[in-house]
């Protein structure tokens, strides 16, 4: 399967982005011409978060100060499953969310 990127993230697994999810990304506002912008965010993230309950599933998050107040970080949210993961969206927020996640 071909995928739009494949990336090595901050925890050392990889991490891929699908078509499909891509397409679904493109939906949310400001997100064309954002894969460069997804790729840094999974590498060199300022937070990493979870909610209870799911550790599987993990957001990456990155602070873009010349956005917007209302679009300030863009969160990349990953799901693990046999220690790869897949994107399963990505979006610009105002604010982070979730448990600190802590590597380990």
């Amino acid at each position: 399967m071909s995928y739009v990127l494949e990336v090595i993230d901050k925890s050392g697994k990889k991490v891929h982005l699908s078509k499909e999810r891509w397409k679904h990304i493109l939906k949310h506002p400001h997100m064309h011409d954002q894969i460069e912008a997804i790729q840094d965010t999974l590498k060199s993230p300022i937070t990493i978060r979870y909610f209870e309950g799911d550790e599987n599933v993990r957001y990456f998050y990155k602070e873009f100060k010349d956005k917007d107040i209302s679009e300030r970080y863009l969160l990349v949210s990953v799901k693990y499953l046999n220690r790869e993961g897949f994107i399963i969206t990505s979006f610009f927020t105002n604010k982070i969310t979730g448990l600190k996640w802590k590597t380990r």
